[in-house]
């Protein structure tokens, strides 16, 4: 009956092993293979019978069979359960004399006919070569990182730099032992430390990849106590072993040397430019004032009207610069309040009580070089309306009217309610100096000159508001 039982318990027992996702190999005192399962067969390339009998050293490596006796001889000796190999890279060998790396555990199991060892046989191949691309994977990431040209720093969750490179080393005046392990902070200048600790906080909370620094300063402390301006960029990275922040520290020192000697050199073109069209300014008034001297000695009707309409140009292109230098604007001129003033001038100059002058205009930047010529063309418009438009006591008005239009254009409109233009008034054959350059400037602006009689005369200009030229 009791051998029934052992019977009965010996056959499961072999059934267990059997069934067992991985090899399994049971071997005697003496190390001959006494029970084996089919995963060991698959594993190491043998039939069952081939090995039953066979010393356990014949499926290990050649160099390890020696020492592997003595070390079983040893458990043997004092058998407990546990790992064998811990510590050290184990191999197999199979039928056909390849290695493959494996892991075993060891359990002895006493029975009635003696002890036995039953060994569980992992293969590790998929598990050694996934190790192996993660290794090849943070070697290419150390190097990538270490031959940078930028300065990198690796902190941990507590702020703790863990990794650099050396343009780390040279930024920062340190060696790499002497910062691996210590706070972020200590590369922070000291007036910046806690709240450097409170955002990094705060960039642990949500991390992604953004720079810093670049909408302000940043400072970096270096190990002689100097500071440098800097711009960092963060980039969250998540590894088996944590989370941490990679940061591409750039050193900004020249690009800030860069930036002050531009402004600096802004400073000085703008007190330049400030100058210039201050002493323009101030020199066509000074020829303002000579041809009004010399209007008062004319003594011909026909030479003071021809000087005074000099002097008119002369003004309106002395009105740009008043309104440039006024403005600190050397660029562009707003239509808009030049118009006004320049009508303003010409009325006090032909203005009669009987003739109303209006100016309506839209918020409108032409460049200077077509600002000059378009504030020239209005004034010899307005000036013509004036002196011909309104013959006796007739009155009637004179209408300025800018307009900004779809398609970066503009529509200046000059118009008055006077007897209008002769029927067989020519512009372009005009004997008059002031119609013939209306076309001319006309021209200058880029613009298109339309011209309509009937009742009054309405001159309109359409031109690009955008620099003429410029790239888009």
């Amino acid at each position: 009956m009791a051998a029934d039982v052992a019977d009965d318990s010996d056959a499961r027992f072999r059934l267990v092993v059997e069934a067992a996702p991985n090899a399994m190999i049971m071997v005697d005192a003496g190390g001959a293979i006494q029970l084996l399962n089919s995963q060991a067969e698959r594993l190491f390339g043998y039939q069952r019978s081939e090995l039953l009998g066979q010393s356990i050293e014949v499926l290990l490596a050649h160099n390890e069979r020696a020492m592997h006796r003595a070390v079983r001889g040893a458990y043997m000796r004092a058998p407990e359960t546990r790992r064998m190999g811990a510590g050290r890279d184990l191999f197999g060998l199979r039928r056909d004399g390849v290695e493959v790396p494996i892991e075993i555990g060891l359990n002895p199991i006493a029975t009635r006919v003696g002890n036995f060892v039953l060994a569980s046989i992992i293969d590790i191949t998929e598990r050694k070569r996934t190790e192996q691309a993660l290794r090849a994977s943070e070697e290419r990431f150390r190097l990538l990182v270490e031959y940078a040209p930028n300065a990198m720093i690796m902190v941990d969750q507590a702020g703790k730099i863990v990794l650099l490179n050396a343009e780390a080393e040279r930024l920062f005046g340190y060696e790499r032992v002497g910062l691996v392990g210590k706070p972020i902070e200590t590369l922070v200048p000291e007036r910046f430390g806690t709240e450097h600790s409170r955002l990094r906080g705060g960039y642990l909370d949500a991390p992604r990849v953004r720079p810093i620094g670049t909408g302000g300063d940043l400072y970096g402390l270096r190990r002689d106590g100097t500071e440098i301006p800097i711009e960092i960029g963060l980039n969250p990275i998540r590894t088996t072993e944590g989370a941490f922040i990679l940061a591409s520290v750039i050193d900004i020192t020249e690009r800030k040397r860069a930036q002050e000697q531009i402004g600096a050199a802004l400073t000085e073109k703008t007190v330049l430019l400030n100058e210039i069209h201050h002493r323009v300014k101030n020199n066509l008034q000074v020829i303002t004032s000579l041809l009004n001297l010399q209007a008062g000695r004319a003594r011909d009707p026909a030479v003071r009207a021809l000087i005074a309409e000099s002097r008119d140009r002369v003004q309106a292109m002395a009105l740009i610069h008043q309104l440039l230098f006024e403005r600190r604007d050397w660029s562009l001129v707003q239509l808009g309040p030049y118009l006004r003033r320049l009508g303003d001038l010409l009325s006090s100059t032909y203005g009669r009580s009987r003739i109303e002058l209006e100016v309506e205009a839209d918020d409108v930047e032409l460049d200077v070089q077509r600002a000059v010529p378009c504030g020239l063309l209005v004034n010899e418009l307005v000036t013509n309306a004036f002196k011909h438009a309104f013959p006796g006591e007739r009155t009637g008005r004179i209408r300025i009217e800018l307009r900004r239009e779809a398609d970066s254009l503009a529509r200046l409109r000059v118009s008055d309610t006077g007897c209008g233009l002769p029927e067989d008034l020519d512009i372009e054959r005009s004997e008059s100096l002031g119609m013939q350059l209306i076309p001319l400037l006309a021209e200058q602006v880029g613009g298109t000159l339309s011209v309509e009689r009937g009742s009054g005369a309405r001159f309109e200009l359409r031109f690009p508001i955008e620099t003429i030229g410029a790239s888009t």
